[in-house]
């Protein structure tokens, strides 16, 4: 069992930045690729990125490459979401989730986190 806590989430400005956080409990965070996906109001979720168990491979979906960044640190058992200039359309509820197989398809995940509420004004 592993559960999923997001942090980091908030109000900020077009252009701006924001870093998510996603605690892990277990000793086990180390046996699971993470994931970010977003959903926003009206839509369906949808993948952001992802990073394999040891933090070497990273995956992004084309609409956040270049500005954002996935990472993990397996010794304090959380990832990490950079997000750099922030638009208008990444306005969602974004979560974490861990899985031992999957890639960006959200029925390949076993574990979620609750969401947090990124919201970004024009």
């Amino acid at each position: 069992q592993v559960q999923l806590v997001e942090s980091g989430g908030g109000l900020v400005q077009t252009g701006g930045s924001l870093r998510l956080s996603c605690a892990a409990s277990g000793r086990t965070f180390s046996s699971y690729a993470m994931g970010w996906f977003r959903q926003a109001p009206g839509k369906e979720r949808e993948f952001v990125a992802r990073i394999n168990r040891s933090g070497g491979s990273t995956y992004y979906t084309d609409s956040v490459k270049g500005r954002f960044t996935i990472a993990r640190d397996n010794a304090k058992n959380t990832v990490y979401l950079q997000m750099n200039s922030l638009k208008p359309e990444d306005t969602a509820v974004y979560y974490c989730a861990a899985s031992r197989y999957g890639f960006q398809l959200p029925r390949e995940y076993e574990y979620w986190g609750q969401g947090t509420q990124v919201t970004v004004s024009s």
